[in-house]
């Protein structure tokens, strides 16, 4: 049994295995539809309880897919309608009832300590679908994305992103030293990664430079990365936070010192990008949302010990 908390708890090997397990997966679907049975039906007879504290699409929806190639079934549970949030049981005991009736359990949330406390009284594997300071799932994928179209390994690329600093980013950092690119981070000073990111980025020795100016950020990027500027539940003065981040739009302008980048962004997309960027040949959004579904089944097989 394996957890997928955080890219930097999880080693650089298996996290390689996973891509190259999602790359076949993707590659013998061509000629299926979204319901059709991946061959060999690995997880027939699992089941995979979802349980979402923050609104979702893409992670949703790709994990219900996910599950149902690999000819698993998927329960969705809303944390207003358990005991956990109305009638006061607690994590260990709603986690023996989880881990009785389900095989693996993906869970998004508002609270990292909660995710652990999972962890700890859970006797399945834990995925983080999202957490305020990582997405693992979202950035592993990117990863996958960004190679398929670039056709060469992410360690030989350049990659840039521009925006806050928020648990997307952590994990892109994580990535960075898990696969050895190059990063570039520009974003305003008082918006720079946590210290304890921060300090993690000097421990590792890797190739992270933060700029405070988009254009040099964006210099020689073969991938651009971006995320909303205000998120989910951020309990910011908006308007404040937006104009902070006003000169670091992306827009054809800015694109001009990488004209051969493509861009992603994990969605929902806000003032961030212009539209004309956003619509572009350079932007490979969908691509990015499309391919969640073949690197979950990847890691739903490497937490269950099936991966091939």
């Amino acid at each position: 049994m394996k957890h997928f908390i955080n890219l930097k708890d999880i080693p650089a090997k298996d996290l390689r295995r996973i891509l190259i397990d999602a790359k076949k997966r993707k590659k013998a679907r061509k000629k299926l539809n979204n319901l059709d049975h991946d061959k060999g039906m690995p997880l027939k007879g699992k089941l995979l309880i979802q349980m979402f504290e923050k609104s979702s699409l893409r992670t949703r929806l790709s994990f219900f897919l996910a599950i149902s190639q690999l000819s698993g079934r998927t329960l969705t549970l809303r944390p207003d309608e358990l005991h956990l949030s109305k009638g006061g049981e607690s994590i260990e005991d709603t986690a023996k009832i989880l881990s009785s009736f389900g095989d693996a359990f993906m869970f998004r949330t508002d609270n990292d300590e909660k995710l652990e406390e999972f962890k700890k009284h859970l006797t399945i594997p834990i995925i983080n679908g999202l957490s305020p300071s990582s997405h693992p799932t979202q950035i592993l994928s990117d990863v996958f994305t960004v190679e398929e179209i670039k056709k060469k390994p992410i360690s030989k690329l350049n990659i840039t992103w521009i925006g806050d600093s928020n648990n997307v980013l952590n994990s892109l950092i994580a990535a960075s030293i898990k696969f050895s690119f190059k990063l570039k981070v520009g974003c305003p000073k008082k918006y720079q990664p946590s210290k304890n990111i921060m300090n993690y980025i000097k421990k590792n020795k890797n190739k992270i430079t933060i700029y405070n100016d988009p254009k040099k950020a964006v210099d020689g990027a073969d991938v651009i990365f971006s995320d909303k500027v205000i998120s989910m539940n951020d309990k910011v003065d908006k308007k404040k936070k937006l104009k902070d981040f006003k000169n670091f739009k992306i827009n054809k302008n800015l694109l001009k010192k990488c004209p051969r980048a493509i861009f992603l962004h994990c969605l929902p997309r806000g003032s961030e990008v212009d539209e004309n960027v956003f619509k572009s040949k350079q932007s490979k959004v969908w691509l990015q949302a499309l391919n969640r579904v073949h690197v979950q089944k990847s890691i739903l097989l490497y937490c269950l010990g099936k991966l091939r």
